[in-house]
């Protein structure tokens, strides 16, 4: 079959599209004929050699790239059930270090990190929530708030912004958008409350608008100390990358949401993208042999969505 994998660190050009073979599921696993694989920051972290200096992927001779899966169950391992061969399913491929990724004909994953995909959306479309949905669940997990809290969210027009806006919302909490002044009404239509445009002075303009300070944030766009300075005493503050947690003043609980698969949770956002309450965003769609065009893609930035990868 054929699979996108990295056997050198560096720019888009290292990504290799080699012949290797069909992986065999095993027991309590199902393989997966990939429909379309999301493209998303960590694919270009474990390309660049980044994951590895951070400690997070040992070294080894391949690697393979990408988390989001969507496709079809062609083969399922001894034990498992609630999956046959032809359904439509969504899953995370949470193993970085992995010899094959999402970009590639076939993916075997744990059955529990396995859902049905969402009925109403293409499978296309439907690979763009795995990674950044759980992310926003496994974020919101974190702050242990009651409902009426208000949370911050940074990056609110991005791929796990523009989620976590939304399940915010739907969890009971205000929500506080920060992204650029283009993007209001976008993120607004996530579900959020207050918005405060990005850029200098952020916390004194949160703070206006929310007297004291947001009661968490979740900072999805990496601003750093100048996110947590909109937060109140004592609150909650999550980060999304290796080495982005600033340092916890002010009795702030800062957390590090690491990502783990969960068939569970997937499920129930699978549910909010057919009942109409989570949408779902695809930026461009290429082939998978234009693995390197995707991530150049990313590299631009300013996407609003996932860039997908489909087969031919």
């Amino acid at each position: 079959m054929r699979a996108v994998v990295v056997r050198r660190f560096g720019g888009p050009e290292v990504l290799e599209f080699a012949e290797v073979p069909v992986p065999a599921p095993g027991p309590g696993q199902v393989r997966v004929k990939v429909a379309a694989a999301g493209v998303n920051p960590v694919d270009a972290g474990t390309r660049s050699g980044f994951l590895t200096e951070a400690g997070i992927i040992p070294p080894r001779e391949r690697i393979g790239i990408g988390w989001d899966v969507a496709g079809t169950v062609d083969v399922v391992g001894d034990g498992v059930t609630g999956f046959a061969a032809g359904d439509r399913v969504i899953g995370l491929l949470d193993r970085p270090s992995a010899a094959l990724g999402a970009y590639a004909d076939f993916a075997v994953l744990d059955a529990d990190a396995v859902a049905a995909a969402p009925r109403t959306v293409s499978l296309v479309a439907a690979a763009t929530l795995p990674l950044n949905g759980l992310t926003a669940v496994q974020a919101l997990d974190l702050l242990d708030l009651p409902p009426g809290s208000t949370v911050l969210v940074t990056g609110a027009a991005g791929a796990v912004g523009g989620y976590a806006v939304t399940l915010a919302k739907v969890r009971g909490f205000r929500v506080a958008a920060v992204a650029d002044t283009t993007d209001e009404a976008l993120v607004r239509g996530f579900g959020a409350e207050l918005f405060v445009p990005r850029g200098d002075f952020l916390a004194d303009r949160v703070r206006a608008a929310i007297p004291g300070g947001a009661d968490a944030a979740l900072d999805t766009a990496l601003l750093g100390l100048e996110a947590l300075d909109a937060v109140a005493n004592r609150g909650r503050f999550v980060v999304f990358a290796a080495g982005a947690a600033p340092i916890p003043l002010r009795g702030i609980k800062v957390e590090h949401v690491w990502i783990a698969a969960d068939g569970a949770a997937l499920a129930r956002l699978a549910t909010l993208v057919d009942d109409g309450t989570l949408t779902l965003r695809v930026a461009d769609t290429l082939s998978l042999t234009e693995a390197a065009k995707a991530h150049e893609r990313l590299a631009e930035g300013g996407l609003r969505g996932r860039v997908v990868l489909t087969k031919e």
